[in-house]
């Protein structure tokens, strides 16, 4: 009972939301026409709330019982009440949640804190829907991270050497650097539609959920495979680069020296990333005894296998025809290093979007991703120009 009269509240609260919120863009009075009709929703609103009133009253009437406090709850119980508590958020019920075991959504800096176990599904969705961030070193923490990362080079490399009793060991190590994650602020926004969230049989919880973790993946991936000036850098940083022999288009050459750039320690991981039109057109490439490079398998990952590697395809990757695009990526995915807290946080816009009749949801996180081993990544990038005929 008490559920059915918030749910008509609400649908009555968003009908005289969107009669103000017309009258604002216009920049004008109301009409006489929505004087009455405001004024009639105004007293069903005020006629509800007496009644939702009284329910409470009487439904608090009947609880003998103190409801468990939160550490004493099972994990199924505190996920069930993190649920209801983002379902009421989403539906405006924040003010009318009568249940003593549900929970309370607490501020941040941009908006409303999701709770734990929403938060967790997001991010367990984005590392289904993108491999990028699925299989990178993932550090789901907030503010600025710093991770050490050890170098090899000149002068600097661990070597092994035969000893004798009584005489010094000559030995040499590896330079500790590090890499530093920072906290870029990202948002996805996701529109839901009035009518979706005044039916209460509607499942809002997971439609955010998999809406949220679509546009976050499909960001990352843009962000890990291109970057931004100052800002999240992925991999267009990679210091092991192969030039193609053209501009516009690649050869089974090119392929191979790609592929070579990774130190054999580091293949059996490996992956390779491109765009469909690139897929598309190493399709098309055969070796000497016109045997295709690219392959068919329906075990592979993602349906095809080149060189022995899987093959992703990302529209975030660029394709041949502009010189220095990274139109292909080879690398073990865990050499990246993807910093995205667990701390989640939303808005929810029911003003801004009220003339389409739909509530903007936005989902604001803290990320940063950068390579934390160079030898795991390379990239191939177009050359200047084609080679003449």
């Amino acid at each position: 009972m008490l559920k059915k009269l918030m749910e008509q509240r609400a649908g009555l609260k968003a009908e005289l939301d969107a009669i103000l919120a017309l009258v604002k863009t216009e920049e004008r009075a109301m009409t006489d026409e929505e004087n009455t009709k405001f004024e009639d929703l105004e007293k069903q609103i005020k006629d509800l709330d007496k009644t939702i009133a009284a329910e409470k009253r009487a439904r608090d009437l009947e609880l003998n019982e103190e409801p468990a406090p939160a550490e004493q709850r099972t994990a199924e119980e505190q996920e069930a009440a993190e649920v209801r508590a983002f379902d009421a958020y989403l539906r405006d019920l924040v003010e009318q949640r009568t249940d003593p075991t549900d929970v309370n959504m607490t501020k941040g800096a941009n908006g409303a804190v999701i709770p734990a176990s929403i938060a967790n599904k997001i991010i367990t969705k984005v590392a289904d829907i993108s491999p990028l961030y699925g299989m990178a070193t993932r550090y789901n923490v907030g503010g600025t991270l710093t991770i050490p990362k050890y170098v090899e080079g000149t002068g600097s490399t661990i070597t092994v050497d035969y000893a004798s009793e009584f005489e010094d060991l000559l030995s040499t190590s590896g330079a500790f650097q590090s890499v530093t994650l920072q906290s870029f602020l990202g948002g996805a926004l996701t529109k839901i539609s009035r009518s979706l969230i005044n039916n209460s049989s509607f499942d809002l919880v997971n439609y955010v959920i998999d809406r949220m973790a679509e546009a976050i993946a499909k960001w990352l991936d843009k962000e890990i495979i291109n970057g931004t000036t100052n800002k999240i850098r992925g991999i267009a940083d990679a210091t092991q680069t192969v030039t193609a022999g053209a501009k516009t288009f690649l050869t089974g050459d090119d392929l191979i020296n790609l592929q070579e750039a990774i130190p054999d320690a580091y293949q059996s991981q490996c992956i390779w990333v491109m765009n469909k039109a690139t897929r598309t057109a190493i399709r098309k490439l055969k070796d000497k005894d016109d045997n295709y490079l690219l392959n068919r398998d329906m075990t592979a990952r993602w349906g095809y296998t080149l060189l022995g590697a899987p093959v992703y395809c990302s529209d975030a990757s660029p394709v041949m025809g502009t010189a220095g695009n990274a139109a292909v990526a080879y690398l073990d995915p865990s050499g990246l290093a993807v910093k995205l807290a667990e701390d989640l946080e939303i808005e929810v816009l029911r003003e801004r979007f009220a003339t389409q009749h739909v509530v903007g949801v936005v989902g604001w996180i803290d990320v940063d991703a950068k390579i934390e081993n160079e030898q795991k990544v390379a990239l191939l990038k177009a050359a200047a120009a084609d080679p003449q005929a």
